[in-house]
C-alpha cells in the first residue's frame, strides 16, 4: 500500500472522505431478520443471490441432504426428490426463491448426526428437522428457522402413562428418544425420568422399541407423533405436548456449512416464505394439527 505522504494534498483529502464513508456504512446498524439464523454479512442485493451469483458446489444446481430413511410427514414414499412432505415442499419452496427450478435440486444422503457435525459439508444445504441451537452453530450454521417445533410423548393405548395429565406423571416411565434430537434433550431435561432413558440411532427403531413395550413411550416432535399414531402405530396415542421452553422458540433450520457463503441468502429465502405466508400455508398442507394433544406441565 502506497504511504500517505506520498499523495498530494487533493488526493488526501479524497482519500479520507473516503474513508470517513467506509466507516459510517461500516457502523450502521443491521436488521436481524430472525433469531435463528447465523450472523452474515448484510447487504447482499438480490442480483448476487440468484444462481448466477451463488456459489454452490455444483454451478446452476442446489444439492440437498436429508437423512434415509425420509420419514412423513416430513417427505412421502421416502422420496425427497417427489416434492410431498412439508420438508421436500419446503426446500422446492427455498429453491423457486433462489430461481432455481425443480429440475435444479439435486437430493443427496446425508445422516442426521453428520449433518452437523464438524467438517466440511457435501451438500449446500441439508433439510432434516434439525433444531437450530447455539451448541450446533460451533461447527455448522443455520438458515432462519422454517418451522416452530413443539415436542410431544406417544404410549400404547394400554400403557400405564396413557393418561398422564402432567410431566410428573412421567417420571416414573421407561422412555425412549433418537440419539441427537431435541426430544431426548427434553426426555432429559425436562421430564427428568428416574430411569435411564433408552436412546436410538433411528426414530424406527424407537417405535419398534414402544410396539414391543420395551419402553412405556417415545418422545418425538409433535407432527411426527401424530402420524406415528395414526399411520403407523394406531395402537398408540398422543399423550400430550410440552410447553416450548425459554425466552426463544425452538425452530427447526436448514444446515449450512461454517462460513458458508449462501447462509445470507438463503435465510433471505426462507425469510421472504414465512412473510408472505408460503411456509404457514404448506405447514397447514401437510403437517397435522395439534388441538387434540393438551399441554403437559
Amino acid at each position: 500500500m502506497r504511504s500517505a505522504n506520498l499523495l498530494s494534498p487533493r488526493l488526501a483529502a479524497i482519500a479520507a472522505a473516503a474513508l470517513l464513508t467506509l466507516a459510517a456504512a461500516g457502523c450502521a446498524p443491521q436488521e436481524d431478520d430472525s433469531a435463528g439464523s447465523t450472523a452474515a454479512p448484510s447487504g447482499t442485493s438480490a442480483a448476487s443471490c440468484a444462481p448466477a451469483g451463488l456459489s454452490t458446489r455444483t454451478a446452476g444446481k442446489l444439492t440437498v441432504g436429508t437423512d434415509t430413511p425420509a420419514y412423513d410427514p416430513w417427505f412421502t414414499d421416502d422420496k425427497p426428490a417427489n416434492g410431498k412432505g412439508f420438508e421436500s415442499a419446503v426446500t422446492y419452496a427455498v429453491a423457486k426463491q433462489l430461481g432455481y427450478a425443480q429440475a435444479d435440486v439435486v437430493w443427496q444422503t446425508v445422516a442426521f448426526n453428520n449433518a452437523f457435525a464438524p467438517g466440511a459439508k457435501t451438500f449446500d444445504f441439508d433439510i432434516n428437522q434439525i433444531s437450530i441451537s447455539d451448541d450446533r452453530k460451533k461447527a455448522v450454521d443455520f438458515s432462519s428457522g422454517y418451522y416452530d417445533v413443539r415436542q410431544a410423548v406417544i404410549t400404547l393405548k394400554t400403557s400405564k402413562i396413557a393418561n398422564a395429565k402432567t410431566i410428573a406423571d412421567l417420571k416414573g416411565a421407561k422412555l425412549g428418544a433418537q440419539v441427537g434430537t431435541t426430544s431426548l434433550d427434553v426426555l432429559n431435561d425436562v421430564i427428568k425420568p428416574t430411569q435411564a432413558p433408552a436412546v436410538y440411532q433411528k426414530n424406527d427403531l424407537a417405535k419398534s422399541a414402544l410396539k414391543n413395550g420395551q419402553v412405556d413411550g417415545i418422545v418425538v416432535d409433535l407432527p411426527t407423533a401424530f402420524y406415528i399414531t395414526g399411520a403407523e402405530v394406531p395402537e398408540a396415542k398422543v399423550v400430550g405436548q410440552f410447553e416450548t421452553g425459554g425466552a426463544r422458540q425452538e425452530q427447526f433450520g436448514l444446515v449450512l456449512d461454517k462460513g458458508s457463503k449462501l447462509t445470507t441468502c438463503v435465510s433471505k429465502a426462507v425469510d421472504a416464505l414465512r412473510k408472505d405466508g408460503t411456509l404457514a400455508g404448506l405447514e397447514k398442507q401437510w403437517l397435522s394439527e395439534a388441538v387434540d394433544a393438551p399441554v403437559l406441565k
